[in-house]
């Protein structure tokens, strides 16, 4: 009787110093990320693509925020992906060439957000290891072989049951669709004849590229049909009020220079954001952002202050809140070749107007083993065209021979076609992003070319890196 009398005080204690008007603390948004793979962000309408028909990310586009100058830092499948799950460079979580694990030790948004009281799972394709880093819950329904021949068929079960096991905890699902990397194979080709396909002017104009691309559209579309059924989820379950729905592009398609290059075909990415009532339907920014800055973004979003001394990236929640414009001034890339074709060291950085790249190995020729594989005969067309069409010689050697060093108003010249690095006009300019690049190699404690080797990747890849990255 005493104990239960004294619990009875207790309570009428605490309801005393209760304010009378207080309420219970909101629950905070449920996350769901969308990505596609290997999307060159400008071949969608939104972002001023000319072929792709995307009703359903249009319509996505037109409820939410357009960023229009998002970037990573390799186009590549493992390392976007690390940066985006960690919020760290590729040098910084250790996953600096394709295919690389993530350095032991390393957080990433499975636990930044699960400290948050966040259920967080992944359904699609992974490729990033090891698992005590990206400790995802498996969400079955979606392919996860992204050159499966043809993609498995998808079903949102899975998907149904994380998103609604339990009302009352948020959630975050990835869903890591596997379209439109290559093989082309899913969607309706005819639906985008080759005689009637704009190609964007940094791809050589032959009958198999025209084939290529045709395919390549068709698997966009089938994509966001994809995308179209999650938002109708949302919808159905009522969780579409408090749900931030990111989608992005990932890095370029396979097409020569747009992965694995440091052009702006390379790593510029689409993002998209849409939370009712906090994100302004309709809206575009200019604010220059990274991956590496989304999960500082999502732990802010859920309530909690983002220790910035353990991320590169930084929250651009007040740009999705329509309270500023700007968030960093300079986004950072680089390109280890290695594994994907003999080492070509690459770095670059940009300010969302002007790129300045630095290829750390000029005297190479560029070789990019799966691109120019007898797999994809649309390089062998461009080769075989090459010798009685200028044009097209002229993006075969850019391709495969570059300058130590290449300057691009990318704001006027989109598919960075005109190398403005030997222009003495523009010479202050270049001095300025080259500076700024060796801060952020400084930064990075990026050492540069002997990155690229073998050496460094088989060290990275036995989970004990020989380079020194920043800690």
């Amino acid at each position: 009787m005493f104990v239960t009398r004294a619990i009875t005080a207790v309570a009428a204690l605490l309801c005393i110093f209760q304010p009378a008007n207080a309420q219970p603390k909101p629950q905070p948004p449920n996350i769901l990320v969308i990505i596609a793979d290997d999307c060159t962000y400008s071949d969608l309408s939104f972002h001023g693509g000319e072929n792709s028909r995307t009703p359903h990310l249009d319509r996505l586009a037109s409820q939410g925020m357009v960023f229009d100058r998002a970037y990573l830092s390799m186009a590549m499948c493992a390392p976007s992906r690390s940066e985006l799950y960690t919020g760290r460079f590729p040098l910084r979580n250790g996953c600096a060439w394709n295919h690389a694990p993530a350095r032991e030790g390393t957080r990433s948004i499975t636990h930044h957000l699960g400290e948050q009281g966040y259920r967080v799972g992944l359904a699609g394709k992974s490729h990033v290891n090891p698992a005590s880093v990206f400790a995802f819950e498996d969400v079955p329904g979606f392919d996860g072989n992204c050159v499966r021949n043809p993609t498995r068929p998808h079903d949102l079960a899975g998907v149904r049951s994380f998103t609604t096991r339990k009302p009352d905890q948020p959630f975050c699902l990835v869903v890591a669709l596997t379209e439109p990397h290559v093989p082309w194979v899913m969607g309706d080709a005819s639906a985008y004849p080759p005689a009637s396909i704009k190609l964007p002017p940094n791809l050589a104009d032959t009958p198999r590229t025209r084939e290529a691309f045709s395919s390549y559209l068709a698997e966009i579309t089938y994509m966001d049909g994809q995308v179209g059924e999650l938002l109708r989820l949302l919808d159905d379950t009522g969780l579409e009020e408090n749900t931030l729905v990111l989608f992005t592009s990932e890095q370029g398609a396979q097409f020569p220079g747009h992965k694995w290059t440091n052009w702006d075909s390379g790593l510029h990415t689409s993002l998209v954001a849409r939370l009712p009532g906090s994100i302004a339907a309709g809206s575009r920014t200019p604010a220059v952002v990274q991956y590496a800055d989304v999960v500082p973004t999502l732990i802010d979003l859920a309530g909690a202050k983002p220790d910035n001394a353990a991320f590169d990236g930084t929250s651009f929640l007040p740009v999705l809140k329509g309270t500023a414009n700007r968030h960093r001034d300079r986004a950072y890339g680089l390109h280890n070749n290695y594994p994907e074709g003999p080492p070509y060291p690459i770095r670059s950085i940009t300010d969302g107007d002007w790129r300045y790249i630095r290829n750390l190995r000029p005297d190479r020729t560029y070789i990019e083993k799966h691109l120019m594989g007898l797999e994809n005969n649309y390089w062998g067309s461009w080769l075989s065209h090459s010798t009685e069409r200028p044009a097209i010689l002229h993006l075969v050697e850019r391709y495969l021979h570059r300058p130590a060093e290449e300057l691009y108003h990318t704001a006027a010249d989109r598919f960075e076609l005109a190398n403005l690095a030997a222009d003495p006009a523009h010479a202050e300019t270049k001095a300025r992003l080259s500076a700024a690049l060796d801060l952020s190699m400084v930064d990075q404690r990026d050492p540069g070319a002997s990155l690229d080797t073998p050496e460094a990747f088989k060290a990275a890849e036995s989970g004990k890196p020989a380079f020194p990255g920043k800690p």
